[in-house]
């Protein structure tokens, strides 16, 4: 039987935990860009002191997943920094995860969430298609600080 986990918001602690859960799954298919470093070494300032959201999910005591809610200015929030630690996947802990970030923004009061990834991610493009996520057309796509985005996609809340 597999143990359970929960999803909850970041806590001061969970710093390390979120920098090296991203770091190790950017580091593995990519590379660690400098604007995943400012997020990355501060998720407080560049995330929370910004209007967004953190939310992590621990299973025995351990976070073994992220994922973030960066404010934009339309109101929306860009879904970010989710990942689920490799011994974890699988279990769907990042589509529960996920689900939780959808909700908190719904709860919030934005409309729209937005995210970047890239072709190569089909897992994760699956999870975001079967919560909702839509691909956008290449005319209303913004030019992204990360090198490695080529696929970008909203949900409409």
């Amino acid at each position: 039987m597999l143990s359970p986990f929960e999803i909850r918001p970041f806590e001061p602690g969970d710093e390390t935990a979120f920098r090296e859960l991203n770091e190790a799954w950017i580091a593995r298919h990519f590379v660690v860009e400098e604007k995943d470093w400012e997020v990355l070494n501060d998720p407080v300032g560049q995330i929370l002191r910004q209007g967004g959201a953190l939310l992590m999910a621990v299973k025995d005591g351990v976070v073994v997943g992220t994922c973030a809610l960066l404010a934009m200015k339309d109101g929306g929030f860009e879904v970010a920094k989710m990942t689920v630690a490799e011994q974890c996947r699988g279990l769907g802990i990042g589509k529960k995860l996920l689900a939780h970030v959808i909700e908190h923004a719904r709860a919030s009061g934005a409309e729209r969430l937005y995210l970047e990834t890239n072709r190569e991610l089909a897992n994760a493009i699956h999870v975001y298609e079967s919560l909702g996520f839509r691909h956008l057309p290449p005319e209303r796509v913004i030019p992204s600080p990360y090198a490695r985005a080529n696929v970008y996609m909203e949900l409409m809340l």
